[in-house]
């Protein structure tokens, strides 16, 4: 399998045109049998990668998730983490903030969650949200008790898009790296998607009218995903754009970038000292010796 992932990061610098990106593109399997072999052996190598990076305990990995209702995020989280040991990883949505949530900085409720060294985080929404909804949504802006000098609309977005910037930078700097995924969906498959929901049992418990009065806004999101895709990307924290009309394609896509990410990483298991190995050699002559 030949996914040329550079083909989904926003590069640095750039502006990003959402109609210039894919939500759709040729699958990367021919058959169902076919996913399931490249996907399989995806999973067998992020999970080794994981073990590695856990023993290693020298960095962590943070991911972060970022999409209109029913793009998958849920899904992709949970077909492409399927491998990995609970241990090594854990997993965070953020939604509507609490009342001590909002007391503080946009950045403290998600900084409590960061992954430690030798996991990996996830991140289903995230701190974007407070320049993707609030911006669309501006109301939400006013309810959160900023000083009124800085509720300034010309500049608050640059300000938190700096804010975002220099956090990741701090984190990259001790040992935290990070990739954020846009599973970049149509309009019309999310139509689809809600229909599916509503029809089916197991299904409609995730629709609820909140998340079609949303869908009315759908312009007006892509023109706030555009400007913090824009903002936000660069070498340390690059953004991807997945394509999530096919859920598969975006799990193999997802699945080859995280691999990818941690394959680039300098780790290696812990070698032992003189003094250890001295010390593990008497340890296995007591257990061979009980025998």
């Amino acid at each position: 399998m030949n996914i040329k992932t550079k083909d989904f990061c926003v590069s640095e610098d750039s502006r990003v045109n959402l109609q210039h990106w894919p939500t759709r593109i040729e699958p990367l399997y021919d058959s169902k049998k076919t996913y399931r072999k490249l996907f399989d052996a995806q999973l067998e190598e992020l999970s080794a990668l994981q073990q590695l990076q856990y023993a290693c305990n020298r960095y962590a990995l943070l991911v972060i998730f970022q999409a209109m209702d029913a793009a998958g995020k849920d899904s992709a989280i949970k077909h492409v983490m399927t491998g990995v040991n609970p241990q090594g990883c854990q997993v965070f949505s953020f939604k509507h903030p609490s009342a001590t949530e909002l007391d503080h900085d946009f950045l403290w409720r998600t900084s409590q969650c960061l992954p430690e060294r030798g996991r990996i985080g996830i991140f289903n929404r995230s701190y974007y949200e407070e320049v993707l909804i609030v911006r669309v949504h501006p109301k939400i802006l006013y309810n959160q008790g900023l000083p009124e000098e800085l509720l300034n609309e010309k500049t608050i977005w640059q300000e938190r898009y700096q804010s975002i910037v220099d956090l990741e930078q701090h984190l990259h700097r001790n040992g935290t790296r990070i990739i954020k995924f846009f599973l970049h969906l149509s309009k019309e498959e999310q139509r689809l998607r809600f229909l599916e929901r509503i029809d089916k049992p197991e299904k409609f418990w995730k629709f609820s009218v909140a998340d079609l009065a949303e869908r009315h806004y759908w312009e007006h999101y892509m023109q706030a995903y555009e400007a913090c895709l824009s903002a936000t990307s660069y070498n340390n924290a690059p953004w991807y754009i997945v394509p999530a009309d096919d859920k598969k394609t975006t799990h193999l896509v997802i699945a080859q970038i995280m691999v990818e990410t941690l394959k680039s990483l300098d780790m290696r298991y812990p070698k032992a000292n003189a003094d250890r190995q001295q010390e593990l050699l008497s340890i296995r002559n007591q257990l061979t010796q009980e025998r």
